[in-house]
């Protein structure tokens, strides 16, 4: 997006559904976006498997097909074993591993565990692991991981829109949003108001946000589910038969009235771009 300040693209997050694909299909989506990526933009890719051989092997072949960095989601299957020790044994293989930085990724949402902070303490002086995206929400977890990391050469970064200002008030660095996706203008100029102390301009559009961001994870599902049958007689795959997630209802009015009044004020650029 030509007015906004967005430093690297994420390929194969949460939003990204890498799940669904096939160890071919991820490194395919990822050269495709290195192709059609300015040199100056950085591509991190997630990279995560279950195990840790799985987990170097595709963070060796994700550095081969293009990225710069590697998003590494936690193993969750079994999540109960998972504690700081088995995680920081993990990681520390991949990351010896890996030719590429990597960024460590907690999701507890989806994944329903946090990594914890006392492992992320000890990864973060790793000198190939960068730096962490929490997308728990949690900002008092992500300002203590700021507070006990800031003598390592790491970076934290939110997980989402609905929680940039208060990350950054905390002293994260930037953001991984997939509202950005929609309204990155808006997420960008988030950002510079808080880089630039304007908290009470910022606090205002943090608020405006917080609907659209609620309503984009909603509106993702449809909007997915209506591209994979769009594009089935297209690309001969039976695409659709991925999901056994139903979809859920349409996303809330409210939030969805404010993400397009917020697109119609910066007169249908963002939108025709994110398009």
């Amino acid at each position: 997006m030509a007015n906004c300040r967005m430093l690297c693209f994420v390929v194969q997050g949460s939003n990204g559904e890498f799940p669904f694909l096939t160890s071919s299909e991820r490194l395919e989506v990822v050269s495709r976006v290195r192709q059609a990526l300015p040199r100056d933009k950085l591509l991190l890719a997630g990279s995560g498997c279950e195990s840790t051989q799985a987990t170097v092997e595709m963070t060796v072949s994700m550095a081969q097909v293009g990225a710069d960095a590697a998003m590494v989601v936690t193993p969750c299957y079994y999540h109960g074993r998972m504690n700081s020790a088995a995680l920081i044994h993990h990681y520390t293989k991949v990351a010896d591993l890996s030719p590429i930085p990597v960024v460590l990724y907690s999701v507890p949402a989806n994944t329903g565990l946090d990594l914890p902070v006392d492992a992320v303490v000890t990864l973060s002086k790793h000198p190939n692991i960068v730096g962490i995206k929490d997308s728990g929400g949690d900002v008092t977890r992500i300002g203590l991981i700021v507070h006990k990391t800031r003598r390592q050469d790491f970076q934290v970064l939110a997980g989402s829109a609905g929680f940039l200002l208060a990350s950054y008030a905390v002293g994260a660095v930037g953001g991984v949003c997939a509202l950005a996706n929609v309204l990155g203008a808006q997420v960008c100029q988030l950002e510079r108001l808080c880089l630039t102390g304007q908290w009470e301009d910022a606090q205002k559009l943090q608020h405006r946000l917080i609907e659209p961001n609620t309503a984009r994870s909603t509106l993702s599902q449809h909007l997915k589910r209506g591209k994979s049958e769009i594009f089935r007689p297209l690309c001969g795959r039976k695409l659709s038969s991925r999901y056994f997630l139903f979809p859920s209802s349409f996303p809330p009015y409210s939030g969805f009235r404010e993400m397009l009044r917020l697109l119609e004020h910066d007169g249908g650029q963002a939108w025709e771009e994110a398009c």
